[in-house]
């Protein structure tokens, strides 16, 4: 099972049995808005979601991030919503610069 809270959307959880879709995927799911500019193709930073917990319950670093790792764009604890897959719990941010402006975000 797959749970994921967004620490900073009021505690948002999203459970699921699946763990083959992106977390983006899984958020989209439930109808939450998420940033993305390039369409969840891993060829910007936009969807980057900090890993508050949980880091150990994600897929391994697609090449998408390694990249992006290796340019300075992804901190060791930010991960691409739309290349990481969950197999168990995690706590997840949005970061300040990627809060969309229709939705009210907690601290």
């Amino acid at each position: 099972m797959v749970k994921i809270t967004i620490e900073n959307l009021g505690q948002k959880e999203i459970v699921s049995l699946n763990h083959e879709n992106s977390i983006i995927k899984l958020i989209h799911g439930e109808e939450i808005d998420w940033m993305h500019a390039c369409g969840t193709k891993g060829r910007c930073t936009t969807c980057k979601m900090i890993i508050v917990k949980g880091a150990e319950n994600l897929s391994s670093l697609t090449s998408a991030e390694l990249k992006y790792r290796q340019m300075g764009a992804l901190n060791s604890n930010e991960r691409l919503a739309c290349q990481a897959k969950a197999s168990g719990e995690i706590v997840i941010r949005v970061p300040d610069e990627y809060k969309l402006p229709h939705l009210s975000y907690t601290s």
